[in-house]
């Protein structure tokens, strides 16, 4: 009696066949996609298509949210080629974008261009970052920390914490 399925075969219990017949999604003769790579490929735009400078900035991770993005743009916090842009600017593969925030200038070239956000680690293959370095963290203790219910600071107290803060010298009496 036919029950209308396929014979078992022990070849496909394991993974799929694919059109070409290879299997999970390999091409015949190369190694396997990653994930994070098919994911990258699946968020670029058609050919032809462009992809504006807030949704970019957003899907390689330089921004939170998208409209962040938009308002970095307004605001005139992101540069592409040297020049400030709106929120529908159509970015290309080659342009240097300088995205300002919290007194730090990010600088990335464009390496690809993706309209979806993607992962970290994919984001990152997406362009090319040429910022400078952060400026190193000073080890400063934090002066003018009091332990609580100890009330207002004395006059005493105060030149106190001025000097070991820097802000004047040991014998200025001001």
């Amino acid at each position: 009696m036919a029950s209308g399925r396929a014979p078992e075969d022990p070849d496909t219990e394991g993974g799929a066949h694919t059109e070409d017949g290879t299997r999970d999604g390999t091409v015949a003769g190369t190694a396997p996609v990653s994930p994070a790579v098919a994911a990258a490929d699946a968020a670029r735009p058609a050919s032809g298509e462009s992809v504006r400078i807030d949704s970019w900035i957003w899907s390689v991770r330089l921004v939170k949210t998208r409209s962040m993005g938009a308002t970095a743009c307004r605001g005139g916090h992101v540069r592409v080629n040297g020049e400030r842009v709106k929120p529908a600017y159509a970015v290309r593969v080659g342009d240097e974008v300088r995205y300002r925030h919290a007194g730090h200038e990010r600088i990335v070239v464009v390496k690809r261009l993706i309209r979806k956000r993607v992962g970290a680690p994919v984001a990152v293959e997406c362009y090319v970052d040429n910022s400078p370095p952060p400026p190193p963290r000073e080890a400063v203790a934090p002066a003018g920390i009091r332990d609580r219910g100890t009330g207002r600071p004395t006059k005493r107290d105060r030149r106190e914490m001025e000097r070991l803060r820097g802000l004047t010298g040991p014998d200025d009496d001001s």
